[in-house]
């Protein structure tokens, strides 16, 4: 109650303190949080994006250290989350972060673009192409020609063999992890070793098949503008994208917020390595020209080193095609969960399954939107569109850390809560700029998608705030029955 006012006010922390907060239990180990980053991260676009690098860069060595920069600036910002997870070791990841430096609403922006495309569209686009590449050897069951379709107001619902069976896969996962944390960690950690094993595998047998070439080292063409260099850093930063996943289930990481910064170093370094490493073989491969005429840079280099067909690599694109869903299935729900636990969503995404403690709403709502971009057939173009947004949630997020220490009057500041963040930060500022300078028209669309979650903010805010007065308003009840 504000002093000399009689009128009560109802904030998300007074909500919170009179409801109870419903936390999410501490369960998670190291091991898990590494394995979801690095599921999060290796995908196909390791094997293709080199073909669209190589195309960008003017020598085997500039391409090289362009994919080492990418790693280092993920490095940066896994080392920044860390120490955000620390000040705020709640759900959510950059939810949580912007939400205690910038305030509720660009909190609720970020986990909004999460939930529209951060986390559905890629799951949706992770989905059906599992079941393309699975069409080498299913190619019957997995037809992308319609069977039935429904013509909506503004789109057209398509269903296919290839769209269902990418609606099952997406909802195996989900069963899956609202079954528990227990098979969920299980099939996670599963998926990552394979994911790892098969990356180790391929290097080893490539580098031992002698039939690469140290020439295609040797440099060429012109020295990378920087214009140049920074359209190139976008599409290898896309490739190491999912490096923060940890961050969004630090409340449940043993030693809560302190758990994540290893789990997110660990993970970051071991895709850092392996994608390095994996383009080292690519150009031993392939000559840059080679390389950039390729579709699938990662079965032309096998077909190069083994002699092998096409579809060679297909298992390895299943594996990490399978380990991206079930990561995404268990970091996106986190966000909705925190978001509707705050008041910031719809409240009943905060439930929690009292049989399996997981966030099993949350969950249904990410895989039921996920099924629905499916049969859209629209989750390249909301990507597209939403990728400006993302990048901007990832730089706005590193900058939070100077905003939330400011405030706590904390001080004593070193290279991991200065001059690192800095760096990302920085990074992050010119890719922004450029994608706004070369493609605006995608940047501005994706904006206004954005936006279109703030009439959903409004309404849940003020649904909240009418539930915390009617709560408010009951009479206590003490525990002989009497009225207080």
């Amino acid at each position: 109650m504000r002093p000399g006012s009689g009128k009560v006010e109802f904030t998300l922390e007074t909500r919170a303190r009179a409801a109870g907060r419903v936390r999410l239990r501490e369960r998670l180990t190291l091991s898990d949080g590494t394995a979801l980053v690095v599921s999060n991260v290796i995908g196909v676009g390791i094997f293709t994006t080199p073909a669209l690098i190589a195309s960008l860069v003017p020598s085997p060595m500039a391409m090289l250290a362009l994919w080492a920069t990418g790693g280092l600036l993920a490095f940066a910002g896994a080392v920044t989350y860390a120490e955000l997870a620390k000040l705020c070791p709640d759900a959510g990841g950059e939810y949580n972060y912007l939400t205690h430096a910038f305030g509720p609403l660009a909190g609720f922006l970020t986990g909004w673009t999460s939930l529209i495309a951060g986390f559905s569209g890629a799951i949706a686009a992770s989905a059906v192409a599992l079941v393309s590449y699975a069409s080498h050897y299913f190619p019957s069951l997995t037809s992308p020609l319609p069977i039935a379709s429904v013509s909506l107001v503004f789109a057209n619902l398509s269903l296919s063999r290839q769209s269902l069976l990418a609606a099952v896969a997406i909802l195996f996962f989900a069963i899956v992890h609202i079954l528990g944390l227990g098979p969920g960690r299980l099939a996670q950690k599963v998926l990552a070793s394979l994911i790892v094993t098969a990356i180790v595998v391929l290097l080893i047998a490539g580098f031992l098949s002698g039939r690469g070439s140290w020439d295609h080292f040797h440099p060429t063409g012109s020295p990378l503008s920087m214009r140049d260099w920074l359209l190139a850093l976008i599409p290898v930063m896309f490739a190491y994208s999912g490096w923060n996943a940890a961050a969004y289930v630090s409340e449940e990481m043993r030693g809560s917020g302190r758990a994540v910064g290893p789990a997110l170093a660990m993970g970051t370094g071991i895709v850092l390595v392996l994608y390095v490493a994996l383009n080292v073989l690519f150009l031993a491969a392939l000559s840059l020209p080679e390389m950039a005429a390729a579709i699938n840079v990662g079965d032309a280099s096998a077909q190069h080193l083994f002699g092998v067909a096409g579809g060679f690599l297909t298992p390895v694109f299943l594996i990490a095609f399978l380990g991206a869903i079930s990561a995404m299935t268990i970091a996106g729900p986190r966000v909705y969960f925190a978001m509707a636990r705050d008041g910031a969503f719809l409240r009943c995404f905060s439930r929690i399954s009292p049989r399996f403690e997981t966030p099993a709403y949350a969950i249904l709502l990410q895989a039921a939107w996920s099924i629905v971009l499916v049969l859209l057939g629209e989750f390249q173009q909301i990507l597209i569109y939403t990728g400006f947004g993302i990048m901007l949630s990832s730089g706005a997020t590193v900058t939070a850390l100077y905003v939330i220490r400011h405030r706590r009057g904390l001080r004593g500041d070193s290279v991991r809560t200065l001059v690192i963040p800095a760096f990302f930060s920085v990074a992050s500022a010119l890719m922004i700029g450029n994608a706004l300078y070369r493609a605006p028209k995608p940047s501005l669309i994706g904006l206004l998608l954005i936006a279109a979650g703030v009439p959903l903010f409004i309404f849940s805010r003020r649904k909240d705030a009418g539930e915390a007065l009617l709560f408010s308003s009951q009479p206590a009840v003490n525990p002989e029955g009497e009225s207080s």
